[in-house]
């Protein structure tokens, strides 16, 4: 098989907290060259969202194509162990991209940030990634590599590894050394860059965190805007230079490169028009940029506002890949390609997020999340800024979208894997005890 008639590369570049309104190619504040032409050269997606507004249920819908709570990770995975969540993760029951690709003789990786579980069941490599260069946290100090609650937190593998350099930095180089590697055979890479989460360091700054959790609390920024800007453009760069070796290589006609963001920004960055931020079930929470680029497969230039998800990216991965599912597996995404490649336009469609905000169509409907009786209607084909509460106006419209809401959470719950509540070393300590005890008892 000639390499032109080859089963397609992907590259799925992630940012972490990026806004709507931060790139400048979506009319934001921050120059983003590189991004911009990424995104004159492809598609730009203007109603794409992340499946979660935090860290951890977007990375598990992403992986997966299904929502989020059917693994079991509607929420963030801390690193605190003193929290529950902390020893939960993504299971290996479940079926990722990455897994089903490696099968189908696709090189696997991922550099950057995990986010799906902390002890070594849950590592990447366990899930379809032949290659694993990042960290399993929620953030790491850009220069120490030490996370929130104060571990080295830099892996190869499923062991922790000395590296030093500047986070996205050793993101992009990886990214590139394995496109290098791999130019010659089908290939996944998956760029899950830290920027620009918090904590706010540009190349220059100091290492804030240490191990054992000493900060150092005197460098920390005190212009955050600043900072945050810079450290966009550093992960700019370093697209830029992931695209340029695959032009280098001869493989854009080849590679799709799908570019967004895992939710929208906090208050430090930008989601433009849009009302609320991180966190929130409102627009600028999950409503986030969405690049994606296919030298000649993909018109340039287009603009494009269906209704899509990164619950999405599996089943275009996937459908481009011919990589079937197995059997009776389904998922909650849909693939892209007919968008893409033929500009057709999607079915209607419904999307949930968190169990308090639902879309159909231009109608957004969410429910007071704080425990109370108060819901909000909202046409986003005329109202995107989320001001004009429609609910009384609309109360036939309100009942139907409160019911496909219930039956939603009905049907996830349905699916929803328990999550160890410690990890398995301490479960298998704690077995090893009691049976020992039983031992004991039975002589």
């Amino acid at each position: 098989m000639s390499r032109a008639a080859s089963p397609p590369n992907f590259v799925v570049i992630m940012a972490d907290d990026l806004g709507y309104g931060d790139l400048s190619s979506y009319g934001g504040w921050i120059e983003t060259p590189h991004l911009d032409k990424l995104a004159a050269q492809g598609m730009k997606f203007t109603d794409f969202h992340s499946s979660g507004n935090v860290c951890s249920p977007t990375r598990a819908g992403l992986m997966t194509g299904r929502y989020q709570q059917r693994a079991g990770i509607p929420g963030v995975v801390f690193a605190d162990p003193t929290n529950a969540v902390h020893y939960h993760g993504l299971q290996t029951s479940e079926v990722t991209f990455a897994e089903l690709l490696r099968e189908a003789g696709y090189a696997t990786a991922i550099f950057g940030k995990w986010h799906l579980g902390y002890y070594p069941e849950f590592n990447p490599i366990h899930h379809g990634f032949d290659v694993f260069r990042g960290y399993v946290s929620g953030n790491v100090d850009f220069i120490s590599h030490v996370d929130q609650a104060g571990t080295y937190d830099w892996w190869h593998q499923d062991k922790t590894a000395v590296e030093e350099g500047y986070t996205t930095h050793l993101i992009t180089k990886h990214a590139v050394d394995f496109i290098e590697a791999n130019k010659s055979k089908p290939f996944c890479l998956y760029v899950p860059h830290e920027a620009p989460h918090y904590p706010y360091q540009a190349p220059n700054d100091p290492a804030l965190r240490s191990v054992g959790g000493t900060f150092n609390t005197q460098g920390e920024r005190k212009d955050i805007k600043n900072a945050y800007r810079e450290m966009v453009q550093e992960m700019d760069k370093g697209v830029g230079e992931v695209v340029d070796t695959i032009e280098r290589l001869g493989l854009a006609e080849n590679t799709l490169i799908l570019f967004f963001s895992d939710n929208g920004a906090n208050n430090n960055g930008d989601n433009g028009p849009l009302r609320g931020a991180k966190g929130s079930d409102w627009e600028g929470g999950h409503r986030v940029p969405c690049i994606a680029r296919w030298t000649n497969k993909i018109a340039p230039g287009v603009l494009r506002d269906d209704l899509t998800i990164s619950l999405d990216v599996m089943p275009t991965l996937l459908a481009a890949a011919n990589v079937p599912l197995p059997e009776k597996h389904k998922l909650d995404g849909v693939s892209l390609l007919p968008v893409m490649l033929e500009k057709a336009k999607l079915n209607d469609r419904q999307l949930v997020w968190n169990g308090k905000a639902i879309r159909q169509g231009s109608w957004k409907l969410m429910v007071d999340g704080k425990g109370g009786d108060s819901v909000g209607l909202y046409d986003l084909s005329l109202d995107l800024g989320e001001q004009n509460n429609l609910a009384e106006a609309e109360p036939n419209r309100v009942k139907e979208m409160l019911a496909h809401l219930e039956a939603w959470k009905a049907d996830v719950a349905g699916g929803d894997l328990v999550q160890p509540k410690e990890s398995a070393e301490k479960r298998a300590a704690t077995a090893n005890m009691k049976n020992g005890k039983k031992k004991r008892q039975a002589k």
